[in-house]
């Protein structure tokens, strides 16, 4: 597209009359003291939602309503419903009274506890957009997954089509893809907490190696593709992370969480929160460690969050986030095929070992200039590192012999701002919704590969002067600079159909300064030749992605949404500056592109059901991956390049069934039925590469089921779930033989259950289950690195109890 194009579409967003509509504002107190309240959510009764209060009690909204019944819902308050003409409904006085009744345990927890797990995002929140994009919100709260070793299988159990890696049993990393992504690290999708970016470098290295604790976590919002123009280019979309808010209520609340659990698994979290005039704190410790269901699989995790708000008055606030993780984790390397069939469990790595060092901060600033316009801007940074230490061969059944061991180190040092103005108003007496927001994002990151110690420790120092002859050896300064403007603008064309275009304007200057040496030797070992090649590249570009949601509601329980948005994704320098015994890498490797388009139907159908049906598309022209290629010598390699265009397409749909109230049960029960299902397909549709064309795409099952049910009687709940994958390719040759590095191959066909249980009791809560209750063996991640190169297996059946306290 010319510039010229991309100047009229940003005229046409900005020139556009501004209308006021009908302001109500008021404030929210407690009738016996009068102090103003917080988190109070206001609803207009026939519509859902409109805003919550802040720490000053203050609330504020517009609708071009003449009249409207206002619903006041606190869950410690008593409801208060209010009908006011809006002509005159600014500075309103509501007040909020004790319960009208002594409630039990269990009805407060029913106040509490939403009929559904997952719910979907509002068109507007703060300063984003989410109009007619396909959203997913997992209320982790209401989980009854293990959330104390972060159990992905089970938290994301109602987000449709996630392809998941299980390779450890403490839930370090986060491994999810989905639609044909490859789920390592995470890297497909821009993953955020609380807004900001957390991936060791968004373009550049766009893997997530820190993953905050579910325990600490209130909900986890899942945007697909058209999440590209507000905050990425990538084809996953987005992950945040958002943590739980501190306490309105209290100066000091603390809770506490201890985890035992099979394999010596032992975990802490204890959390302090409060609020105490205008300041605001939640912070939080969590602590790790166990041996791990293999062999040679020990770790030990710490992680610190704090956060620390202050409002300075009702319309501004100010808060400061830091989160520091540390671990280290013995890894015991890949398997065979033929490994795997003879002991999926055993390890003949004694001396891999992998390090994590994470430290991320963010201030962010709110203001509200007025009743229909919000500013935010957040300063966010990273400062960080990981190690990779051990004995790596493309032969992965041989015995370690003991000598020096492969050493990767990686410092990751970024920071960045991203501000967003949205804004309010009428386009010839319609709403509409205008966002502009700009990033800014500066990385400069270090690599350096080369020999570590003969030892057996996590020694993660050099070891060039005890062994100078080392082939794998390269050092690179990766510095990477990335701005961008976007914008996305809701225009209502009716009170229940909306339109979103939108779009997002990246600039990226990617550079590599280094080297890499090339050692030749005779059959003695002898060196025989020997020089350093100097690798620097300048790669500039800037280009323009664009995109467009619509939107129908029939009423607040029923919408058709639908979008397209194109994607784009740099080449990492892990894709051109590792050296991998177990592959190659195509030296003309290069950016990949393309575009998503969902469409669906979603709602609640009378609190029977809640549901999500949608069709969508993936579009990649230049997809990376690996291909399988012949050598004049007779060796077959596996090599990574872009291997051509490819298309995915499918069904996903999620149904969640309020059995409590089609059976007619009585308050004491809940009883919720879910099925989570995808089914897709997907196609090479063009390839320069021979026997390409045709070929099904890696990671992607056909068949993804995740189905469960979740309830209980009074304090006690309960749950029940099943999950089946069908087999899936890693490659792009759809190679089903594995050759000795078990890198290559096929992933076949699993299924898990899982069950678990808790009960409370006053400021006390019991969790227990197991995880893999039939105790199959099966692997879900054939790795090309660290933690193999090989079949890295799934944890077999396994146990947990969890005590939490709370005051």
């Amino acid at each position: 597209m010319r510039l010229k194009d991309f100047n009229i579409i940003v005229a046409l967003i900005f020139s556009v009359a501004i209308f006021a509509q009908n302001k109500v504002s008021g404030v929210v107190s407690y009738s016996k003291n009068n102090k103003p309240l917080i988190n109070v959510k206001v609803y207009d009764k026939a519509s859902g939602i409109l805003t919550t209060t802040n720490a000053s009690g203050y609330f504020q909204f517009e609708t071009a309503k003449k009249e409207i019944t206002l619903v006041f819902f606190s869950y410690e308050y008593d409801v208060n419903e209010v009908k006011i003409n809006t002509n005159n409904a600014s500075d309103l006085k509501i007040i909020l009274n004790d319960l009208s009744e002594t409630l039990s345990e269990v009805e407060i927890t029913a106040r509490k506890r939403r009929v559904f797990e997952l719910k979907r995002l509002n068109d507007v929140e703060e300063t984003a957009i989410y109009a007619g994009k396909k959203t997913e919100v997992v209320l982790v709260d209401q989980s009854m997954a293990n959330l104390a070793s972060n159990n992905a299988r089970q938290i994301y159990s109602q987000v449709a089509g996630l392809n998941i890696y299980q390779n450890d049993d403490a839930g370090l990393q986060l491994n999810i893809g989905g639609r044909g992504l490859d789920p390592n690290r995470t890297a497909n999708f821009n993953t955020r907490q609380n807004g900001y970016d957390i991936s060791a470098d968004v373009l550049g290295y766009p893997e997530s190696y820190y993953t905050p604790a579910s325990e600490g976590l209130e909900e986890i919002q899942v945007i697909r593709g058209a999440a590209s123009l507000q905050y990425g280019t990538q084809f996953g979309g987005l992950i945040n992370f958002k943590m739980k808010s501190p306490n309105p209520n209290k100066a000091l609340e603390v809770v506490t969480r201890n985890t035992l659990g099979s394999f010596g698994l032992y975990t802490n979290f204890t959390s302090f929160s409060g609020t105490k005039d205008k300041f605001s704190y939640y912070t939080y410790f969590n602590y790790k460690k166990g041996d791990g269901f293999r062999p040679n699989s020990e770790f030990e995790s710490k992680n610190v969050f704090a956060h620390l708000g202050y409002q300075f008055n009702k319309k501004t606030k100010l808060s400061l986030e830091t989160t520091y993780l540390n671990y280290l984790a013995q890894q015991g390397g890949g398997l065979t095929d033929a490994m795997f069939e003879e002991d999926p469990l055993q390890s003949n790595r004694e001396r891999n070992w992998f390090q994590v060092d994470w430290l991320l901060y963010n201030l962010k600033f709110a203001h509200e200039f007025s009743e229909r316009t919000n500013f935010t801007f957040n300063v966010f940074g990273l400062n960080a590192s990981r190690k990779a230490l051990g004995f790596r061969t493309n032969r992965v059944n041989q015995i370690d012999p003991g000598q020096e061991r492969d050493l990767i180190k990686g410092d990751f040092k970024n920071f960045g701002f991203e501000s967003r103005l949205l804004t309010k108003y009428k386009v010839f007496s319609k709403d509409a919704t205008f966002l502009i927001g700009t990033k800014f994002y500066k990385a400069d990151n270090y690599q350096k590969q080369g020999p570590g110690s003969d030892g057996i420790g996590a020694d993660f120092n050099f070891a060039s002067d005890d062994f100078p002859n080392y082939p794998n050896q390269s050092q690179f300064d990766l510095p990477n600079l990335n701005m961008s403007v976007f914008g996305e603008n809701i225009f209502y064309l009716t009170e229940q159909f909306s339109i979103t275009p939108g779009f997002r304007f990246e600039y990226i200057k990617t550079e590599s300064e280094g080297f890499f040496k090339r050692i030749n030797t005779d059959g003695a070992g002898n060196v025989i030749f020997e020089e350093n090649i100097e690798d620097n590249q300048d790669f500039e570009r800037s280009f323009l992605l664009l995109g467009v949601g619509l939107s129908y509601k029939a009423n607040s329980n029923f919408e058709i949404y639908g979008n397209v948005s194109q994607n784009y994704r740099s080449v990492t320098f892990s894709d051109i500056n590792i050296t991998n015994p177990a592959f190659s890498i195509n030296p003309d490797i290069t950016d990949e592109k393309g575009f998503t388009v969902d469409v669906g139907v979603r709602g609640n159908y009378k609190g029977l059901l809640s549901y999500d049906l949608g069709a969508f598309g993936l579009f990649y022209n230049g997809r990376i991956g690996f291909v399988q290629k012949g050598l004049a010598d007779g060796r077959v390699v596996s090599e990574r390049g872009n291997v051509g265009d490819a298309m995915m397409y499918g069904i996903e749909s999620l149904f969640d069934f309020n059995l409590k109230k089609i059976l007619d049960l009585n308050n004491n029960f809940q009883l919720n039925y879910f099925v989570n299902t995808s089914i897709i397909n997907s196609e090479y549709t063009a390839s320069e590469q021979n026997g390409i064309k045709g070929n099904k795409v890696e990671f992607v099952p056909d068949l993804n089921i995740k189905t469960g049910l979740n309830g209980g009687y009074k304090n006690l709940l309960g749950s029940i779930q099943y999950t089946y994958l069908g087999k899936q390719f890693t490659d792009a040759t759809n190679s089903t033989a594995a050759g000795l590095s078990g890198v290559i191959g096929e992933i076949p066909e699993y299924d898990i259950l899982d069950v678990s249980l808790s009960y409370s009791y006053k400021n006390f809560k019991l969790e227990t289950g197991v995880n893999n209750v039939l105790d199959n063996s099966y692997f879900t991640r054939r790795a090309t690195g660290y933690p193999g190169p090989g079949i890295i297996p799934s944890a077999p059946r396994n146990f947990y109890t969890t005590l939490q306290i709370k005051f």
